[in-house]
C-alpha cells in the first residue's frame, strides 16, 4: 500500500494565493508559469469512458484544453490538438506527448480559429486523420483587461468575438456533417457570463453569448441526436491569467471564491469527460458551473 496521503479537502488540495508570478506576453505559456498548473499529468486516472471516440479540442496546448485532452486520451479517445501559433507549440507538443503516452493518437493543428477557413481546415484535418468527429470542444478564448470602455480598441472587441464566439459557429457548421447521433459539443463559458467583471467587458460579453448559443443550439440539434452543453469555470490557473491581467490581481487570483484559491485545469476535466460520455445521454442544453463554491443561479 502506498504511504502517500491524498488531500481530499478542496480548500487545501491545491495552492492558495498569494502567488509571485511575473507578467507574460500574451497568450502566455505553461513553461513560464512560476506556480505550475496541474493538468492531470500524474493524477488523472481513466476508466475507458470514451473508448473509440475522436475529439477536436481548441486551445488544447495549455490550461483547461490541455487537461481535457489528457483526460480524453486516458478515457480512450484520439485527439486533434488545436492551438494558435509557434509561441504555443512547445506546450502543444507536450499535450500531444501525454496523449500518446496514453496509447492514443494525437494530431497537432496550429492556426487562428478567428478565420473561418482555418476552422474548416481543422475539421477536415480531424476527419482525414480519424474518419469522424464524436466530440467537439470549443474551448479556446481571447481575453484582455481594460479599465474603461473608452480604453477598448474596436479591433480588440472584434477579436474577442471572433475567437470566443464566431469560431464556435464556424466549427459547429463545419463539424456537423461528420458527427453522428450520440456525438457531443461542449462549449467553455465562464462565471463571467453570470457575474461580469467590468475590466473584462469584451470577454464577459462573449461568455454570455456562449451560454445562449449553447442553449439554442442544443434544441436545434436535438432531432439529430447530438448533445450540446457548456461548462462555466470560475477562476482557473492557466497562462492566460499572468498574460492578460494586472499582477496585483494575478497574485491574489482565486482568493475571492469560497474555496479561497483558483481551480486547477485538472479539476475541470471530469466534467468535460462526463458531458462527452454516453452516460450523459439525457444531458443537453445544460450549463455546468465549476466555480470553487461560487453559485450561478
Amino acid at each position: 500500500m502506498s504511504s502517500q496521503v491524498i488531500d481530499r479537502n478542496p480548500l487545501t488540495k491545491y495552492p492558495q494565493p498569494p502567488f509571485q508570478e511575473k507578467f507574460q506576453q500574451p497568450p502566455g505559456t505553461e513553461g513560464q508559469l512560476r506556480q505550475k498548473a496541474d493538468h492531470g499529468e500524474q493524477s488523472y486516472k481513466g476508466n475507458n469512458r470514451l473508448a473509440g471516440k475522436v475529439a477536436l479540442i481548441t486551445g488544447a496546448d495549455s490550461g483547461i484544453g490541455k487537461a481535457v485532452a489528457i483526460a480524453y486520451a486516458r478515457e480512450g479517445a484520439d485527439v486533434l490538438i488545436s492551438y494558435f501559433n509557434e509561441a504555443e507549440e512547445a506546450d502543444a507538443k507536450d499535450t500531444a506527448a501525454w496523449v500518446q503516452k496514453a496509447g492514443r493518437k494525437a494530431v497537432l493543428a496550429p492556426g487562428d480559429i478567428a478565420d473561418e477557413a482555418h476552422c474548416k481546415a481543422l475539421v477536415d484535418k480531424a476527419v482525414s486523420a480519424f474518419g469522424k468527429i464524436d466530440i467537439l470542444v470549443n474551448n479556446a478564448a481571447y481575453q484582455r483587461t481594460y479599465k474603461e470602455i473608452a480604453d477598448i480598441p474596436s479591433d480588440e472587441w472584434d477579436r474577442a468575438f471572433k475567437v470566443n464566439i464566431y469560431a464556435m459557429f464556424y466549427l459547429v457548421k463545419a463539424a456537423l456533417p461528420h458527427m453522428s447521433p450520440g456525438a457531443s459539443i461542449i462549449n467553455t463559458a465562464s462565471v463571467q457570463s453570470d457575474s461580469p467583471s467590468p475590466g473584462l467587458l469584451p470577454y464577459a460579453t462573449t461568455k454570455g453569448a456562449i451560454i445562449n448559443f449553447t442553449a439554442g443550439l442544443s434544441q436545434g440539434l436535438a432531432e439529430k441526436g447530438i448533445r450540446v452543453n457548456s461548462v462555466a469555470p470560475g477562476p482557473i490557473w492557466t497562462p492566460l491569467i499572468p498574460s492578460t491581467m494586472p499582477l496585483e490581481k494575478v497574485n491574489s487570483f482565486g482568493k475571492q471564491t469560497p474555496f479561497q484559491r483558483p481551480g486547477q485545469p485538472v479539476e475541470l476535466a471530469p466534467v468535460f469527460v462526463m458531458l462527452a460520455s454516453d452516460e450523459a445521454s439525457y444531458i443537453s442544453g445544460a450549463m455546468v458551473p465549476v466555480t470553487g463554491g461560487k453559485p450561478i443561479l
